[in-house]
Formats: C-alpha cells, sequence, structure tokens
C-alpha cells in the first residue's frame, strides 16, 4: 500500500468510519470501483476517483515528476 492515492482513500474511509459500501454509496459510484481503487487498478476513470475524492474535500491533480532521460538512447 505505498501508492498516495490508496493509502489516503483507505485512512480517510476507515477514519470516518465507512465501509467500502458505504463510501460507494455516498460517492455514487460502485462497490467494484471502490474495492479496484483500494487495490491499486491502474486503469481507474479520473471522474470516478474525483467523486470519491470529493467526499473528502479533494481532488486529483498534476504533480511534480522528473523522469530521467538517457541523452545517449536516441
Amino acid at each position: 500500500m505505498t501508492d498516495p492515492l490508496i493509502r489516503f482513500v483507505k485512512e480517510r474511509r476507515r477514519s470516518t468510519g465507512l465501509t467500502q459500501k458505504d463510501l460507494a454509496d455516498r460517492a455514487g459510484v460502485g462497490l467494484r470501483f471502490i474495492r479496484d481503487l483500494e487495490q491499486g487498478k491502474e486503469s481507474l476513470r479520473l471522474d470516478k476517483v474525483n467523486q470519491v475524492l470529493a467526499l473528502f474535500g479533494h481532488r486529483m491533480a498534476p504533480a511534480p515528476f522528473r523522469m530521467e532521460v538517457n541523452d545517449e538512447e536516441g
């Protein structure tokens, strides 16, 4: 559980006493989506992720990221 998104959602859900089903119902998404989100599925709809995060006063946003570039490859 190293992914910050997974950790955030699980911690917030648990700290507010919500089950996965409760969170799904309140966010207006399916239980399967919450399970996929908390298990780190790599292909999730961003609009649905934002529906879940909105319950906690958050949303997805760009974050700094630096890829190492190897100039020798070409």
